[in-house]
C-alpha cells in the first residue's frame, strides 16, 4: 500500500553483524498539525539508553519483565485480526532467548518509540507491520538479552562471555537466575548500539506453527475491543449523518429525541463529510432511540449525488478515449500491430464499490479533560490520529494519548487519512464540553452507519484491446482504467499520484508478464469517498490480468499454467511467480488428478505488497437456468513471502482472504448509489459467504530465508480470478464483471 510507496526496505541478512545506522524520517501534516514525530538521538547516560539510538529502537519502550518472569512485548501496530501482536513478540523473543509460555502482549501508542521503522510514521497497514520490524524486533530482544547478560555479569563478579542464556534463564559458573530478578538491573545498562543476531538455523521458535497469544480470549469471548471500552461515568453517543456525502442539517426538530429517557444532550457536530446531529445518552439503546425520534431536514442541494446507474455508462465514455499514461518500467508498448494482429480480444471489466465491512464497525471513546485527551480506539494511524485530535481541542499535541485497542477486522477502514471517526468522535466530545456536559464518551457506528456513510473500494473500469498471434505471442495491448484516486488530496498525494496518475489504481498491472502493454489511466472526481481497501489496486488489476491471460491461453488452446510460465520468461521478477504457482500445481494435482464430472480446475497467481500468491481452485456448478450457484470445491495455495515467522497466521491469512475474495463474486456483493444515497445498510443487503460457502483449503509455502514480505493482503487478489476462470471452463461464459452474474 502506500508504505510500498513512500519507503524501500533494505534486505538484512540474518546472522552479521548489525550497525544501527540513523534514518531520515518523513513529516506528514493533517491541518496544519504534525502527525509524525521525529525521532531524537538520545546518547547513553547509563539508564537504559543507548549511544546514537533511536527511541524505536529502545528495549525499555517496548519490553518489561516482572519478577516472576512474566514478559510483556508491545506491538507497534494494531492488530485487527492479522496476528501481528503474536508475530512480533515471537521475533522478540526469538533472539531473547525467552520463556515463550510466559510472554503476553500488548499495544504501544503514539510516542516516537511505536512508528514504523522504515517509514517513520505511525502506520498499521501495506503488509508492512513483520516486514518492516522484523529486524527491528530481532534488535530489541538481542540488546535485552545482551544487558540481561550484562547485568548478570555485574552482580555475580564474572566475564559476560562465561555466561549463557536460554529460556528466561541466565547461567553460568554454577549460578543461575530468571530474567525477571535480573530485568530492573539490566535496564540500568547502556543499550547496545549494535548486537549480534542468530544464526537462523538455531532459531527455536521463528518458523514454527505458533497459536495466537490472544487465541484464547478471542475464542471463549473474552476479549476487549474498542467496541467494549467502558470508563466511569462515560456517555454513549451516535451520529446522524446526511444521507448524501457532504449534507448538512436544515432543520433540526430534537424535541421527540430529548424526551427519550437516558439522552443528555443534542448536538450539532461538524463531520469529516459535512455536518451531523449526535445524540449523546447514558447508553447505546437511550442514544439510539433518540436518533430514531430525530425529524431533519438536510440540506443536500450543493453537493453532488452520484448515482450507479448512471455512473457505468459516465465510465464507458472516458474509457473510450485514452488517459494519462502510466509508468512504463518494463517494455515499451507500440500499438501499431493491433491493428494487423491476427487475432483480438476486446474486454470491458466492471468493479462496484465495497464497503470494507469489518466485523467490528467503528468505536471511539474520548476522555476530555481541561489539560489532557484520552482516546482509546482500534487505530491504523495514531499518530495522525492524536495530531488531528490535538487540533480539534487546541491541546499541545503531547497532551493527546491514543490508547490502541485490539480491532475486529479493519481491511483499511480504521486507516482513513483524514483521521474521520476519530476527529467526528472528539468533535462530539468537544462539543460536549462547551455545553458544561464533559464526561467521557463513547461514539458508536452502527453497522448501517458504517455501510451507508463510510469509505469504499472505488467503482473501476478497465478496457482492454489485446492483438495475439495463433501461438499465443501478445502482439500489443491497449489498457485503459477508469478509477477514483484514493490518493489524490490526501498527505500521501505526493508519494503515490505522479503526472496525474495514482500509483495505488495501476499497481499488480503487467507482472510478471512481459507483454507490451500501454497503460493509461483516468480519474473522475466523485462525491464517493475511497478509500485502501484490503489488497487495494491488486483487488480489480489481479483480476484484469489473470482472467485475460487465461483468456489468451484457451483461445491459443494452450494448457493455462504453461502458458504463463511463458509468459514469465525472462522477467526480472519472476522467480518467486514460477515457485509458487508450481508449488500449488504440484499440490493440488492439476494436470495429474481427474476432476469429478461437472468440476473444472482455475488458475491464477500475483503479486502484492512483495509476496505472491498462486491458486489453485477446484470447482462446480449446481442447479439449472437462472437459478445456477457455483460452488467453490477446493482451493490449494502456494505462497512466496520469503521467510515465514509463523505458517499459522500466514495460513489464517490465506484463508481469511479466500472468504473474503469468494465474497467479491457472489451476487448481491456491492454498494450502489440511488441518488448519491447508499442503498445498502446491512447484510441482508450486502451479500458476505457463510460457514457452509467455505471450500476445502491447503496452504502450501515456499521455502526461504530471506527477509519477511507481508500477508496481510496478498492471498486476496488471485483467488476471485482463479475462480472466475474455473468458472469459464464449466459455462462457456467469461465473467467480465464483479459480482458474478449467471444469465
Amino acid at each position: 500500500m502506500i508504505l510500498n510507496r513512500l519507503t524501500q526496505l533494505s534486505s538484512e541478512t540474518h546472522n552479521h553483524h548489525v550497525a544501527v545506522t540513523r534514518r531520515a524520517f518523513a513529516t506528514l501534516s493533517v491541518g496544519g498539525v504534525l502527525g509524525v514525530a521525529l525521532l531524537p538521538s538520545v546518547r547513553a547516560n547509563g539508564n537504559g539508553q543507548g549511544d546514537g539510538l533511536k527511541p524505536h529502537q529502545m528495549p525499555a519502550a517496548f519490553l518489561s519483565i516482572a519478577a516472576d518472569g512474566t514478559t510483556t512485548i508491545l506491538c507497534n501496530r494494531l492488530d485487527m485480526g492479522q496476528g501481528v501482536e503474536t508475530s512480533l513478540a515471537m521475533i522478540c523473543c526469538e533472539e531473547l532467548d525467552g520463556d515463550w509460555s510466559r510472554v503476553r502482549t500488548g499495544f504501544g501508542n503514539q510516542s516516537p518509540a511505536f512508528v514504523d521503522p522504515v517509514a517513520g510514521m505511525h502506520l498499521t497497514g501495506g503488509s508492512n507491520a513483520v516486514k518492516n520490524s522484523f529486524s527491528q524486533y530481532r534488535e530489541l530482544g538481542a540488546r535485552t538479552r545482551a544487558m540481561l547478560l550484562a547485568a548478570a555479569a555485574q552482580a555475580w563478579k564474572v566475564p559476560v562471555s562465561s555466561l549463557t542464556a536460554a529460556n528466561g534463564v541466565v547461567s553460568g559458573g554454577g549460578r543461575r537466575a530468571g530474567y525477571g530478578e535480573l530485568f530492573a538491573a539490566a535496564m540500568q545498562h547502556p543499550v547496545p548500539p549494535e548486537v549480534t543476531l542468530k544464526d537462523p538455523a538455531r532459531f527455536t521458535l521463528l518458523g514454527k506453527p505458533t497459536g495466537l497469544k490472544a487465541a484464547a480470549a478471542k475464542s471463549s469471548g473474552r476479549q476487549a475491543y474498542g467496541m467494549d471500552v467502558q470508563l466511569p461515568g462515560m456517555l454513549t453517543a451516535v451520529v446522524l449523518r446526511p444521507p448524501v456525502f457532504g449534507g448538512k442539517p436544515l432543520k433540526v426538530d430534537d424535541t421527540a429525541a430529548r424526551q427519550v429517557p437516558g439522552v443528555k444532550a443534542v448536538l450539532r457536530v461538524p463531520l469529516d463529510r459535512g455536518e451531523g446531529v449526535a445524540v449523546i445518552a447514558s447508553g447505546y439503546w437511550a442514544a439510539q432511540q433518540g436518533r430514531n425520534a430525530l425529524q431533519v431536514e438536510w440540506d443536500t442541494a450543493t453537493v453532488d449525488k452520484v448515482d450507479s446507474g448512471r455512473l457505468l455508462e459516465q465510465f464507458r465514455t472516458l474509457a473510450a478515449s485514452p488517459g494519462k499514461p502510466a509508468p512504463q518500467p518494463h517494455l515499451r508498448a507500440d500499438l501499431t500491430p493491433l491493428a494487423k494482429a491476427p487475432r483480438k480480444l476486446v474486454a470491458e471489466l466492471v468493479f462496484p464499490y465495497l464497503n470494507h465491512a469489518q466485523m467490528e464497525p467503528l468505536a471511539c471513546t474520548v476522555d476530555l479533560r481541561a489539560d489532557r485527551c484520552t482516546i482509546h480506539t482500534a487505530s491504523q494511524m495514531p499518530g495522525i490520529d492524536a495530531a488531528a485530535a490535538a487540533r480539534l481541542t487546541g491541546l499541545p499535541a503531547e497532551k493527546v494519548d491514543i490508547v490502541v485497542q485490539m480491532g475486529g477486522g479493519g481491511f483499511g477502514r480504521r486507516g482513513a487519512p483524514t483521521a474521520e471517526y476519530v476527529r467526528e468522535a472528539t468533535a462530539v466530545a468537544v462539543a460536549l464540553a462547551k455545553k458544561g456536559q464533559a464526561a467521557p464518551v463513547k461514539v458508536v457506528w452502527s453497522r448501517e452507519d458504517d455501510m451507508r456513510a463510510g469509505w469504499y473500494r472505488p467503482f473501476t473500469l478497465h478496457r482492454a484491446e489485446i492483438g495475439f498471434d495463433d501461438d499465443g505471442r501478445i502482439l500489443a495491448w491497449d489498457h485503459r482504467i477508469v478509477s477514483q484516486s484514493i490518493g489524490s488530496g490526501t498527505p500521501f498525494e505526493a508519494y503515490v499520484v505522479k503526472d496525474g496518475v495514482d500509483a495505488l489504481s495501476t499497481e499488480g498491472m503487467r507482472e510478471p508478464y512481459r507483454v507490451p502493454m500501454q497503460l493509461s489511466v483516468h480519474h473522475p472526481q466523485l462525491n464517493v469517498p475511497v478509500l485502501w481497501w484490503r489488497s487495494v489496486g491488486s483487488t480489480h488489476t489481479a483480476y484484469a490480468m489473470e482472467t485475460l491471460i487465461d483468456e489468451v491461453a484457451v483461445a491459443t488452446k494452450q494448457d493455462p499454467v504453461a502458458y504463463r510460465l511463458k509468459l514469465m520468461d525472462g522477467h526480472p521478477k519472476a522467480s518467486r511467480h514460477r515457485a509458487a504457482l508450481q508449488l500449488a500445481v504440484d499440490k493440488s494435482g492439476y494436470g495429474r488428478r481427474t476432476l469429478p464430472a461437472g468440476h473444472a480446475w482455475g488458475v491464477a497467481v500475483h503479486e502484492s505488497f512483495d509476496s505472491v500468491v498462486a491458486y489453485v481452485v477446484e470447482a462446480r456448478m449446481e442447479g439449472k437456468g437462472a437459478e445456477r450457484r457455483l460452488v467453490l470445491v477446493r482451493v490449494t495455495a502456494g505462497v512466496h513471502c520469503n521467510f515465514c515467522v509463523n505458517p499459522r497466521t500466514v495460513e489464517a491469512q490465506v484463508q481469511g482472504s479466500v472468504m473474503m475474495a469468494l465474497a467479491t463474486t457472489m451476487p448481491g456483493h456491492a454498494i450502489t448509489l440511488k441518488d448519491g444515497v447508499v442503498e445498502q445498510g446491512n447484510f441482508h443487503q450486502y451479500t458476505v459467504p457463510r460457514m457452509p460457502d467455505a471450500p476445502r483449503m491447503d496452504v502450501h509455502i515456499v521455502p526461504s530465508q530471506d527477509p519477511p514480505t507481508g500477508m496481510g493482503e496478498p492471498a486476496l487478489p488471485p483467488l476471485a480470478p482463479a475462480l472466475a476462470n474455473a468458472v469459464a471452463r464449466l459455462t462457456g461464459e467469461r465473467q467480465r464483471s464483479l459480482p458474478f452474474h449467471f444469465a
